[in-house]
Formats: structure tokens, sequence, C-alpha cells
């Protein structure tokens, strides 16, 4: 089965992007089923291998740009030089993405390894018809002790597929406990995601070496990754914000692992943008501020409300630091580019005046690898500023 793409096609999957949009195929030949495997050609010139789904936007997902089969053998050798690659970038680490989907030529598949757990996400109805090949695979590969399915509900309606959260291969605990930069964690099975974002693990290290002294405020800290690194590195004392119980009770537990003294922190559940105008009534202030919010907008047409959002928040918090203090300020939102958070930033420090300084820019880590023929696989901004009065001569 064939699909043949219109004459004026976009240079972008030609350039080696995987998707093919509904609008851009000109035929298809056969009766493709949701799920099947077609090869796809750009006049008589073969592009690629990939899965179909007739019922998605975004028709095609291409999986090899070789003529070749789609098959277990396949799958394996793509997890297998995954795998390979992780091992390389973190040789002493027993946590990392294992799958990053487009970045690892496996769109829909993200797989996530805690120690002796793995938790995936099968985000596609193409991938999710490989389920058993890729579990036998990751068995295969990993030795785990349990493999969770953890899929989400909004991609799994638009695909049209019935989503998953369950253990699929052996069993394990709810909370998943395993060790990233010499600190002990818990993955929740029933939290965000996969349960932890991996993604800010070398961020993570750079506010654990900003930290030490400082009175610090992790906003949106989720289960505390942050500000944990943030008190390892002799923080005199962390405030946690996020307005998830389920996370905020799962933090206290990582506390408590590590042994962290009750003293030097406190924990609140509340809206973030409005705890912030909260602590600055209460003429509240801070050595060092941590914004990690979850993504502001999904698609293009929320992208002003997520600017309007990122610039409220890096506002309040540039008002609540002292003079001479840090802002640590993350954007996950894959729509808002590097240039439109950084423009953001600007605006915040014009309007509470103030001057900052990048001390450290920062992206995901490594083994959430950014494929620059794929810009949808660059996501996570990061930014470490100094914040001081405007002060005119």
């Amino acid at each position: 089965m064939n699909a043949y793409l219109k004459k004026n096609i976009k240079s972008r999957v030609l350039n080696g992007h995987p998707w093919i949009y509904d609008n851009e195929i000109e035929r298809v030949s056969g009766e493709p089923q949701p799920g099947d495997i077609v090869s796809v050609y750009s006049g008589k010139t073969f592009v690629g291998t990939g899965y179909y789904n007739p019922h998605s936007t975004i028709r095609i997902r291409i999986l090899s740009r070789n003529n070749e089969d789609i098959n277990r053998s396949f799958f394996e050798q793509k997890i297998t030089a995954s795998a390979r690659y992780r091992k390389e970038l973190f040789p002493d680490e027993t946590s990392f993405r294992v799958i990053f989907g487009e970045g690892d030529g496996l769109p829909g598949l993200i797989v996530d390894k805690f120690s002796d757990y793995l938790i995936m996400q099968l985000t596609t109805l193409g991938i999710s018809r490989w389920r058993e090949d890729i579990v036998n695979i990751l068995v295969s590969i990993f030795q785990p002790k349990g493999i969770f399915e953890k899929d989400d509900d909004k991609s799994s309606k638009k695909e049209g597929i019935k989503p998953i959260e369950a253990w699929v291969y052996g069993s394990g605990p709810e909370l998943i406990p395993f060790e990233m930069n010499g600190i002990l964690f818990l993955a929740d099975t029933l939290g965000q995601k996969t349960g932890f974002f991996l993604d800010q693990r070398l961020n993570a290290l750079t506010a654990r070496r900003y930290a030490d002294h400082k009175k610090v405020l992790d906003a949106f800290s989720y289960t505390g990754n942050f500000g944990i690194h943030a008190l390892k590195g002799n923080a005199d004392f962390v405030t946690f914000i996020d307005y998830s119980q389920r996370a905020l009770q799962v933090l206290e537990e990582i506390l408590k692992l590590n042994k962290l003294d009750t003293s030097r922190y406190e924990i609140f559940t509340a809206n973030t943008f409005d705890h912030l105008r909260v602590l600055e009534k209460s003429g509240e202030s801070f050595d060092y501020i941590i914004l990690d919010p979850p993504s502001l907008a999904k698609d293009r047409g929320s992208k002003q409300n997520a600017l309007k959002g990122y610039k409220e928040l890096n506002l309040r918090a540039m008002k609540l630091i002292r003079d001479g203090g840090l802002l640590s300020t993350s954007s996950c939102t894959q729509i808002i580019y590097e240039e439109d958070f950084k423009k953001v930033i600007y605006s915040a420090a014009e309007n509470t005046k103030k001057q900052i300084t990048i001390l450290c820019k920062g992206m995901q880590s490594p083994d959430h690898p950014v494929v620059l023929n794929i810009f949808e696989t660059e996501y996570l901004k990061y930014y470490v500023l100094r914040v001081e009065r405007l002060r005119c001569r």
C-alpha cells in the first residue's frame, strides 16, 4: 500500500520531518486500515515507510527512510540503539529516558527507566499495534522487574485507541524509588506523564550549584526536583508550592527518604499564580526563585494566552526577588520558541524596572534528543538570571 504526496509538498517532509498531514497527501493506493504500514512517495521518489491513521490529522508518521520491512527486528534495532546511546550519555546512572518518540525515530513511543522499572506511553494508534513486541524487546534489553504503561487520555482519544494505565509486564510499587544526581526520588505511577520529569535533570544540577546559603522558592514544585536539589546544595530554606495535593504528598515522602531536616523547608498547596500575589502583598522576598510551570498551551490557538501567563509569572517572581538575587525560569511549551520566551522575560523586567543578566542557559537533557530536522523535539527553555534594580545614572 502506497501514499503519494502532493507536488507542492513542503520541504520539511523531504528533509527528514516524519509527520505527513492529511492535506499533504494526493492519493492512497490500496485500502490501508488504521495502523497499517504504508510506503510514501513523492512522484516516483521513495520518501519513507510509516504507519497510517485515517482518523488523525497527522495521517502518516514515518518510521524509516529506508525501503525496509517494519517488523519486530526493526523495533529491536531501534530500541537497542537508543538504549546504547543512553548508556554512553549516563554510564553511571540507572534512570533516564530510553525512548523519546520522534527524537529516536519511534514516533508515538515514550519510555522512561526508573532504576529496575520502566514506564512507557503509547500515544499513537500505529505504535500501539506493536505493543507486545515493544514490551518483549524492552524486557530482553533491560530485564526490568516491571513495565507500567501510562497512556495519555487526550492523545488516545485523538488517535482512536483505548488508553492503558496498568502493569503490562511484571509488577511494581505505586511509587517507584530511583536515584538521580545522587539524590533519591520517587516516580509516581499515578502522577503526571511518566511520573517524573527527567528532562530537567541537568538544569536541576545547575539550581543546586547556585543555591548555597539562599532562601529559595520552588514554584510549581510538583514532587520537588528543583527544591530538593537546592536543599542538597546547602540552601538555607526552601518553600515548595504546588496545587496538587498528591504531588506534595509524594514530595513529603521524598524529603523523608533523603533525611532532610524539616526546619529547612515548608510546603504550600496553592495555585502558584495566586500565591505569588499573596507573597508580594505580605512583603515576602527570596534570594532565589525557581519557576518550572507545566505547559501553558497545547496548540497555536492558545499561544498568546501562554505568553501572557509566562509574563505574569516572571513579573511576579522578579518583584519577590531581593536585589541581586536569582531567578531560574523554564518553559516546556513547545509552541513558545526561545526568542518568544526571551522577549517575555525582558518585558517582565522592563515592567518591574529590573536589569537581568543571563548566568546560565539550558535545555532538555540529552536523553531527550533534539533533532534539528524535527523542530517539535526541542521544547524546553531554561535560564538562570541575576535580577537587579535598574539604576539610572
